[in-house]
């Protein structure tokens, strides 16, 4: 009974501790969105206040109406998401091949892959500037979702890789018995079982890809293509900065990531079980 009791007692110490280094970890984003609301006379006057005196929607109308965010929001969503798809569908589809039929190829080839990431990615920014141009993708989102999967897949790659070797060939055998063909058994029976490896995936290749700035800088020059990392910053290159806009436009750009996760967090806790059962 008494050691029951302990471990109550211990069980509730983990959650007060977990609670409070949460509550730490979200506080900068509680603070951006607190102060989109406030005026740009209370930010000045009161910079340390946490809840505003008076709430105001102005920061929200300037960023979509005058400094049109919402189209740039726009583009990167489009971009985010194709590019998320697609490496997804690329490096999962690479991942099994490398595992399944190719393995010792796929060792070279995934230890080639990690080399590659020790070059600084700004060394690429003029030859992929000069080869978007010759094939006329310059300036279009298009040649931006390119450029990402270039250097997103090869790392989704050799992620998955690991995931994939974590299933056993006994239960794909066990399913081609039963009459499943190869596809089938790669959707039906693999793919959940390395759900969190693709969740991961998922969530990294958004996440960079949304917040990506040197690539889109370099390769839109047009305002209504750009995405919003650069449509940030060139807030920062006014004379005056706006601190109220400044935070609604931050609270514009973080949101969608955090709402992206908390929508694709669910299916890693759940892939292995559902991979098992089927």
């Amino acid at each position: 009974m008494h050691g029951l009791k302990k471990n109550k007692v211990r069980v509730a110490g983990s959650y007060i501790y977990l609670t409070i280094l949460a509550l730490l970890a979200v506080f900068p984003l509680l603070w951006i969105i607190v102060s989109s609301f406030k005026s740009n006379n209370e930010m000045n006057k009161f910079p340390t206040s946490f809840f505003p005196k008076e709430l105001t929607m102005r920061n929200y109308n300037l960023v979509f109406e005058e400094l049109k965010f919402g189209n740039n929001m726009l583009n990167s969503l489009i971009v985010s998401f194709a590019s998320t798809v697609l490496t997804v569908v690329i490096a999962a589809l690479g991942a099994y091949a490398v595992v399944r039929f190719f393995p010792k190829f796929g060792k070279l080839l995934t230890q080639g892959l990690i080399l590659a990431y020790m070059l600084p990615t700004i060394l690429l920014a003029v030859p992929y500037s000069i080869t978007l141009g010759q094939v006329g993708l310059l300036n279009t989102r298009i040649g931006l979702i390119i450029i990402y999967l270039s250097f997103s897949v090869p790392y989704a790659l050799w992620l998955l890789v690991g995931f994939f070797k974590t299933v056993p060939i006994q239960i794909e055998e066990a399913a081609s018995v039963d009459g499943a063909n190869k596809f089938q058994i790669f959707v039906t029976v693999v793919l959940p079982i390395v759900a969190p490896g693709i969740v991961a995936v998922a969530i990294y290749t958004f996440i960079n890809t949304w917040n990506e700035f040197l690539y889109s800088l370099v390769l839109i020059n047009s305002r209504d293509k750009m995405t919003v990392a650069v449509a940030l910053q060139s807030l920062q290159g006014q004379e005056i900065l706006d601190w109220g806009v400044m935070m609604a436009a931050s609270t514009v750009v973080v949101i969608p990531s955090v709402i992206f996760f908390m929508c694709i967090q669910k299916f890693i806790a759940g892939g292995l079980a559902a991979g098992s059962d089927k």
